[in-house]
């Protein structure tokens, strides 16, 4: 039987599951060939951080072998690095005048893969890392992606592993927050992150009772926020509870956000709206004592909850068998309860978005949850 060699990169933002995607592809690539198998062989190696570790001289690669991911399901993170810097497509160069600017090196990185002997690439990553695979599977690559994001953009699955998770830190955050906010009769906004969706404000809230989830999909009112808080105080007892995504604004604003001046990074930082949010409602009127919570990465790390880890697992077994069958140039993606192929094209057309309309917000509505519109 000939011995094929499969590469596994992880890249874009860190996210609970990634690791028990590594291992799911590492445990079915060493299993005896199954019915409707092709008789090869596979090979796992890893790359370092996303496509950089070919990128880079020397290379930076590493062998995957059953005994490597043992256990590998529990542990939060990626063992093999991430980055959502630079990439073959937009390569970071340093000028003489010390300006940067960017090349294209996904001819150059093709040529070193084929010397690799690397038959085919698995890509586990999220929007921006999907538009690599297709651009690379345009030139030729042997690549199948899987999607993974704690925000759940991605319109073409269910869900993406790693989002449950994220809830679930939220939620917990919630729950703690209730707590001394109604101890100190306080009202407190906690930042949640998900860029341009909501998807983890809307269902933290739901599962933690927020009073308020102001997302980006919905442009809020401020004076329907304050009127919200003020409904929850009798005189001056009571608290309020307001989730806030880090992409949400204002009706006629902006997101909060800077561009961070990092080389090689394509998107505004977002951040700081939970205490722009603050200061608006201060200046609304707002007399109530009011604190800001930011989770951050706290969303980003620890131990995937078993939902996270199941789904990891299923896009890995059959992101390896997509390998094995030849099915290149698609995103495995969770059609409930079936995990299927979808074309790279169709996978990053357009992003998943919160609908204003949609069931889970006149659910949130239905509950007495304020969106500010």
């Amino acid at each position: 039987m000939a011995l094929k060699r499969v590469m596994v990169l992880t890249g874009g933002g860190d996210c609970p599951g990634l690791n028990a995607v590594i291992r799911g592809i590492v445990k079915r690539a060493a299993q005896k060939p199954l019915s409707g198998d092709a008789s090869d062989d596979w090979e796992v190696i890893g790359c370092v951080e996303s496509f950089n570790g070919v990128l880079r001289e020397p290379t930076e690669i590493v062998m995957l072998d059953e005994k490597t991911v043992e256990g590998l399901q529990i542990q939060g993170g990626t063992i093999l690095g991430t980055t959502n810097k630079g990439g073959p497509f937009a390569w970071p160069v340093k000028n003489g005048d010390g300006t940067w600017t960017t090349v294209d090196r996904s001819d150059e990185m093709l040529r070193k893969l084929q010397y690799m002997g690397v038959d085919a690439v698995i890509n586990i990553g999220g929007d921006g890392s999907q538009r690599i695979s297709l651009g690379l599977a345009k030139k030729g690559l042997n690549i199948v992606g899987v999607p993974k994001t704690i925000d759940n953009d991605l319109s073409m699955t269910d869900y993406t592993f790693g989002f449950q998770t994220a809830v679930q830190i939220c939620t917990d955050a919630i729950d703690k927050l209730v707590t001394t906010a109604a101890s100190h009769n306080r009202v407190f906004i906690l930042e949640v992150m998900g860029r341009d969706a909501g998807w983890i404000a809307l269902h933290s809230a739901i599962a933690g009772g927020a009073d308020v989830c102001l997302i980006p999909e919905i442009p809020y009112d401020i004076e329907k926020v304050k009127a919200k808080i003020e409904q929850r105080y009798n005189k001056r007892r009571g608290y309020c509870i307001i989730v806030v995504a880090e992409g949400a604004m204002p009706k006629g604003g902006t997101v909060t956000g800077s561009e961070t001046g990092e080389v090689g990074y394509q998107h505004v930082k977002l951040g700081g709206v939970g205490e722009q949010l603050a200061a608006d409602l201060k200046a609304a009127g707002v007399e109530h004592d009011i604190r800001y919570t930011i989770l951050g990465h706290l969303q980003r790390g620890g131990t995937p909850i078993a939902f996270d880890r199941v789904l990891a697992t299923e896009f890995g077994v059959r992101a390896m068998e997509f390998v094995i069958e030849g099915r290149y140039g698609q995103m495995v993606a969770y059609h409930h309860p079936d995990v299927v192929g979808i074309p790279l094209e169709e996978a990053v057309r357009e992003q998943n978005l919160v609908a204003p309309d949609s069931r889970l917000v006149h659910t949130a509505k239905g509950v007495g949850i304020e969106f500010g519109d």
